[in-house]
């Protein structure tokens, strides 16, 4: 079909699945019932000469559901692990034993799951704005290609039409991450 030809032409999905990709990603930093290694994979270690994420220099389990334990390779970088995430993650709860890191999360309290909440409601308004700012780009496009001739003033509508229903899949998935994640925070 003609139309999906343009849309692809624009290459739309991709924009798209980026911004759920990123949206995803700072959904699982969001603390729930239980833990998850993404919360501090990402965290900036100097090491080497260079800022590398924890992920590349050390193991991290999940032994317990509110339990990150983290097992650097290189023993001497303990110290270094638990001052990086003092500063990065600073209402992490970070204990060393040995060479090994433990971060124990307390059961969330009432006021912590409501202020959670919060928190997601403000990324999924963030990611749905994301969504209009792709939608906007890719208007604009399809109308520079009927100023162009390249597509006809009927084939510019119906590309709009196709382009929102692929926006209203977009926010159907950004809304069904984020009831997802208020019920893992309302979980007790």
């Amino acid at each position: 079909d003609r139309l999906k030809g343009i849309l692809e032409h624009i290459s739309i999905k991709q924009d798209f699945e980026k911004a759920i990709s990123n949206f995803k990603k700072e959904m699982l930093t969001i603390q729930t019932g239980r833990v998850n290694p993404i919360m501090v994979e990402e965290i900036k270690i100097e090491t080497y000469g260079s800022k590398i994420p924890l992920k590349q220099v050390a193991s991290i389990s999940i032994p317990e559901p509110r339990t990150i334990e983290i097992r650097p390779w290189d023993k001497s970088l303990v110290h270094q692990i638990e001052n990086e995430i003092r500063i990065q993650r600073p209402n992490f709860p970070v204990a060393v034993n040995g060479d090994v890191l433990r971060i124990n999360f307390p059961a969330l309290t009432e006021e912590e799951r409501e202020k959670l909440t919060k928190i997601v409601g403000k990324m999924t308004e963030e990611a749905r704005i994301k969504v209009r700012q792709i939608r906007s780009e890719v208007w604009n496009k399809i109308q520079d290609l009927e100023k162009e001739k390249v597509i006809t003033e009927d084939d510019k509508f119906r590309a709009k039409d196709e382009l929102q229903k692929v926006v209203d899949d977009y926010n159907d998935q950004i809304n069904e991450l984020k009831e997802k994640k208020d019920g893992e925070i309302m979980k007790i």
